[in-house]
């Protein structure tokens, strides 16, 4: 009898030390949660990604942390939120370009079909054209036709090989028959600072990379989408500049690692939804000409889908081969 007891209050002892069963009861989230952004900092994903924290931290009274790990098309991000644990705490900050990393990359150190749950979709973000305001195109039918005459000679900068400043411009060069001479940098933000340097002559990328701090500087030429923005009224879509077939608009979202419990994604998909529903988020986004999401975890799959085959397109008319 005295060893029963003995063995109990051992068994006893051990419980509150044991660390599954303390993170079980734990309430989530109980701890800061990493939000991992494929991308350096200032582009189009990082603006929204930092937002959406500051609103997910308001409303669940932990901590939501952005961390940045670019390079390689978004795929060391990607490789490092796919390492951690399926617990809540890590969220990759994904895009439309992810389904395209298997032709970027001849090696994922994941596995890209299984290594992630996809939650919702933060944002839609259009496609600007922009230029210097010194430049000699003053139009996007200017620039199509020169780009024509002279291949290679017009420079345009992205945020790196896989980013989606560089299928943007791989887009509209399948869409014009023209090419462009690709000049990559670290992030979007980047692309557009070499533009306002005038070390690239265009850059198609996001409204609020685009027209930000040094908007006085540049000159639009068109914007995708089915019609214009209010934000910004006097730039005429694509297709009102002459351009057709060219639809692109670019989405941002959130993703855990595979194996993430399902109530935990669902408090994600509520609180994310809940953030983008708010007047705060909608003036935000609407700032930087973006479209709020909020779409749930089976249909940004089926999205996804989608693009991966569309995309493909563009990847093969480019001639974008894996590195």
């Amino acid at each position: 009898m005295r060893r029963s007891r003995r063995a109990m209050l051992a068994a006893a002892m051990a419980l509150p030390t044991t660390p599954g069963i303390v993170s079980a009861q734990a309430p989530y989230p109980s701890r800061t949660i990493r939000l991992i952004v494929a991308w350096a900092p200032t582009g189009a994903i990082d603006t929204v990604a930092r937002k959406l924290a500051q609103k997910l931290t308001e409303q669940m009274g932990q901590s939501v942390i952005v961390e940045n790990r670019s390079g390689a098309g978004g795929s060391i991000g990607a490789a490092e939120a796919a390492r951690a644990a399926p617990d809540g705490y890590t969220l990759l900050a994904i895009d439309s370009t992810y389904g395209l990393m298997p032709f970027l990359v001849s090696r994922l150190p994941f596995n890209h079909t299984e290594a992630f749950q996809l939650v919702t979709i933060s944002a839609f973000t259009p496609v600007i054209a922009a230029v210097h305001r010194d430049s000699p195109y003053t139009s996007l039918q200017f620039l199509t036709e020169a780009a024509r005459r002279q291949p290679e000679k017009i420079t345009y900068g992205s945020g790196g090989v896989g980013s989606s400043v560089h299928f943007a411009t791989a887009a509209y060069e399948l869409a014009a028959g023209v090419r462009l001479f690709h000049v990559p940098y670290r992030g979007g933000g980047e692309a557009v600072t070499a533009l306002l340097a005038k070390q690239v002559d265009v850059v198609f990328a996001s409204p609020g990379a685009a027209m930000g701090s040094g908007a006085t500087l540049l000159r639009p030429l068109a914007i995708s989408g089915p019609g214009r923005l209010a934000s910004l009224p006097e730039v005429p879509t694509f297709a009102e500049a002459g351009m057709q077939g060219y639809d692109v608009m670019h989405w941002s979202g959130l993703a855990v690692p595979r194996g993430t419990p399902a109530p935990i994604v669902e408090r994600l998909y509520t609180e994310a939804a809940k953030a983008l529903a708010s007047p705060e988020m909608a003036e935000f986004l609407a700032s930087i000409a973006c479209l709020p999401g909020g779409k749930p975890p089976a249909e940004v799959e089926q999205l996804l889908a989608e693009e991966t085959v569309r995309w493909r397109k563009v990847v093969e008319a480019a001639g974008i081969r894996p590195q």
